[in-house]
């Protein structure tokens, strides 16, 4: 039975991967799918893995009614065994329901990958969608760790390197991006709820009003 399946987990978890991995894998058995994206690190129209692996996707932009677009590209003799859609979290509510009406009428599997909660803690419309109707959950196994080293499972916004939790919900950015511009860290939860980053962290164990501990 087709299904559709939410993969989630925070950033620099392997969601990209192991979408790009799945659709290599059908491709390799003759089967065709079409990819979905939106707002990719890499631009529009392109589905990107911090491996740096890069392709072509079709960009799900706002309005965009991604059921149609199957309908249309399959009456056309276009062909879709399966689908995938990468930074599903960004979706509209109506765009996931799209989704789950190509399961159910079409007979796809669709695999939505995401994150669940933006920087504040709260969930993305999209996400929160896909949990009220995916078939499946599945919360992916490859751990981003926090910068103390326990496992992240919080995401947070930098900008200049510190933690910040007002702003717009969605701004494209990464993990990588320099401490000057605006970027994202995972976190776990304790230092997420303390803002405490990477670069905060460096400074409070840098600050000459920290006192030397001499061994005994």
């Amino acid at each position: 039975m087709p299904e559709l399946v939410f993969f989630s987990g925070t950033m620099d978890c392997g969601k990209s991967t192991l979408a790009l991995q799945i659709g290599h894998n059908r491709s390799a058995r003759g089967l065709q799918g079409v990819m979905f994206t939106r707002d990719d690190r890499a631009g529009e129209g392109k589905l990107s893995s911090r491996l740096g692996l890069v392709t072509d996707a079709v960009e799900a932009a706002e309005g965009l009614d991604l059921y149609a677009f199957l309908v249309e590209m399959m009456s056309g003799g276009g062909r879709a065994d399966y689908v995938i859609v990468d930074e599903a979290q960004f979706l509209a509510p109506e765009q996931i329901d799209q989704l789950a009406r190509v399961v159910d009428d079409l007979g796809l599997d669709v695999f939505a990958f995401g994150i669940t909660t933006d920087f504040r803690t709260r969930l993305f419309p999209g996400s929160q969608r896909l949990i009220e109707l995916a078939d499946r959950i599945e919360q992916l196994q490859v751990e981003a760790l926090c910068w103390c080293g326990a496992r992240a499972t919080h995401n947070a916004r930098t900008v200049d390197g510190e933690m910040v939790v007002e702003g717009a919900q969605v701004v494209v950015g990464d993990v990588n991006r320099p401490a000057m511009e605006t970027g994202y860290e995972v976190l776990c939860r304790r230092h997420h709820r303390r803002r405490m980053t990477a670069a905060t962290a460096r400074a409070a164990a840098l600050s000459p009003d920290v006192l030397p501990v001499n061994p005994a």
